[in-house]
């Protein structure tokens, strides 16, 4: 028996670990920026490759809802990534709270709100497979706000609440319903799998 596919068909599972490596060489290629020497190079290189991995996870989460062609996802992104700005921006200025640099607009942290909130849509809309490196980016996002002096630690983790709680708001899961037809001596048959 042989399954009927598509020419340009990549399995899920494939795409899964395509995924996972290019999370892993960006994790690799950031983590390289702080691998000058001295500590004051090492503090700048962490606080650069946290800024940049607070852009790159929801960018990695609009790049799956390309790669699954997954415009409701896309939508659900936008409006939680929406609600999380919204939610730390009006915390920042109503709080007024002072960076630990002496900078103003320090609760929450709105690099630690985006980065969990990209990482909470990939774990609702997509599953574990894709949240679990998303995770960890953003904790890494998180320890580098306060590794750089821009936070305090309750400042971090009032932005991961906000950032989980807003795509947990708008996130669904997405469901695949697969068609496939196989056929052999004895007869063919049609195969219908629901999948998350």
């Amino acid at each position: 028996m042989q399954e009927v596919r598509r020419d340009n068909d990549i399995p899920l599972t494939s795409m899964k670990k395509i995924h996972f490596r290019c999370l892993a060489a960006m994790w690799l290629l950031l983590a390289g920026l702080s691998g000058r020497s001295g500590p004051a190079y090492a503090a700048d290189g962490i606080e650069t490759a946290g800024t940049a991995l607070a852009a790159a996870l929801p960018a990695a989460a609009g790049g799956l809802c390309l790669l699954h062609e997954d415009r409701e996802g896309a939508v659900q992104l936008l409006e939680s990534t929406a609600l999380t700005l919204g939610v730390t921006y009006a915390l920042k200025y109503a709080i007024d709270e002072d960076r630990p640099d002496g900078g103003k607009h320090s609760f929450p942290s709105g690099h630690t709100s985006v980065s969990f909130s990209a990482a909470e849509f990939m774990r609702s809309r997509y599953g574990w497979d894709y949240a679990i490196p998303a995770y960890a980016l953003a904790g890494f996002v998180g320890y580098s706000r306060i590794e750089a002096d821009r936070h305090h630690v309750h400042d971090v983790l009032a932005g991961a609440a906000v950032g989980i709680l807003s795509s947990m708001l708008f996130t669904t899961p997405r469901n695949d319903l697969r068609l496939s037809a196989t056929a052999g001596d004895g007869g063919c048959a049609l195969h219908l799998t629901l999948t998350r």
